[in-house]
C-alpha cells in the first residue's frame, strides 16, 4: 500500500472584506489624458478616513464592491478599476473633502451618457461609509466626447432650409408647454409663425403625453407649417422633440 501524500494548499483566494484604500487609493497614480476625470465633494462617516472614502467613491463607481470576491482574478482591476489619486480638504469646512477620482476609458460604452453617469453617480450616493456626496465637476476628454454623433449638421444646412440670411434666426417655444392638445398646439404654432417666426419648438418635456401624441403633434404642427407657408411666401419651421419612447 502506497503512502498518502498530502498536498498543500497554496495562497489563492481569500474571501473577506478589506479595505478599499488598499486597491483604490492610489496617489502616485498620473492621470492620462484619456480618463474620465471626476471631482466629488465627500463628507466620510465618523471614524471613516478620508482615504478609505475616496478610494470607496472610486471603487463603487467602477469594479469594486464590499467585500473581495474570487472573479476578481479573472480581470485585469489594474486596467479598470477606477482611482483615487489626490484628496484635499475643504477650506472652512468640518470632515468635507474634495476626492479626485479617475476612471479609465474602457469602462464606459461610447456615446452613451445614460452608461457614464449611472456609474459615476448611481448607487454609489448611497454608500453607507459617506454621510454626505456630492459631484463637483467631471471632465470628460476628447476621445470620449467625439463618439457622441450629435447634430448631423450646423447652422448653416439650417439657414440653407429656411432660406434665411444676414440675420438672426426668431423662433419661440409654445406656452403652455404641457396641457395643450395637438390641435391646439398646431395652431399656437400657426398663430407664431404667421406672425413672422421663422420657427417653433417643442420644450423639452413635451414628448407623447396622453393629452397630445407625438403624431398626433406631428400632423398639426405640419399643418401650421404649410398654411403659414402659404400666407407668407416664407419658409417655416418647427423643431420635434424626438426623445419620446413612442415616435
Amino acid at each position: 500500500m502506497s503512502p498518502q501524500t498530502e498536498t498543500k494548499a497554496g495562497v489563492g483566494f481569500q474571501a473577506g472584506v478589506r479595505d478599499y484604500k488598499l486597491t483604490y487609493y492610489t496617489p502616485e497614480y498620473e492621470t492620462k489624458d484619456t480618463d474620465i476625470l471626476a471631482a466629488f465633494r465627500v463628507s466620510p462617516q465618523p471614524g471613516v478616513p478620508p482615504e478609505e472614502a475616496g478610494a470607496a467613491v472610486a471603487a463603487e463607481s467602477s469594479t469594486g464592491t464590499w467585500t473581495t470576491v474570487w472573479t476578481d482574478g479573472l480581470t485585469s482591476l489594474d486596467r479598470y478599476k477606477g482611482r483615487c489619486y489626490h484628496i484635499e480638504p475643504v477650506p472652512g469646512e468640518d470632515n468635507q473633502f474634495i476626492c479626485y477620482v479617475a476612471y479609465p476609458l474602457d469602462l464606459f460604452e461610447e456615446g452613451s451618457v445614460t452608461n457614464m453617469f449611472t456609474s459615476i453617480v448611481g448607487n454609489v450616493f448611497g454608500f453607507k461609509a459617506l454621510r454626505a456626496l456630492r459631484l463637483e465637476d467631471l471632465r470628460i476628454p476628447p476621445t470620449y466626447s467625439k463618439t457622441f454623433q450629435g447634430p448631423p449638421h450646423g447652422i448653416q444646412v439650417e439657414r440653407d432650409k429656411l432660406n434665411k440670411y444676414g440675420r438672426p434666426l426668431l423662433g419661440c417655444t409654445i406656452k403652455p408647454k404641457l396641457g395643450l392638445s395637438a390641435k391646439n398646439y398646431g395652431r399656437a404654432c400657426y398663430e407664431c409663425l404667421r406672425g413672422g417666426l421663422d420657427f417653433t419648438k417643442d420644450d423639452e418635456n413635451v414628448n407623447s403625453q396622453p393629452f397630445m401624441r407625438w403624431r398626433d403633434r406631428f400632423v398639426f404642427c405640419a399643418e401650421a407649417i404649410y398654411k403659414s407657408q402659404a400666407e407668407t411666401g416664407e419658409i417655416k419651421g418647427h423643431y420635434l422633440n424626438a426623445t419620446a419612447g413612442t415616435c
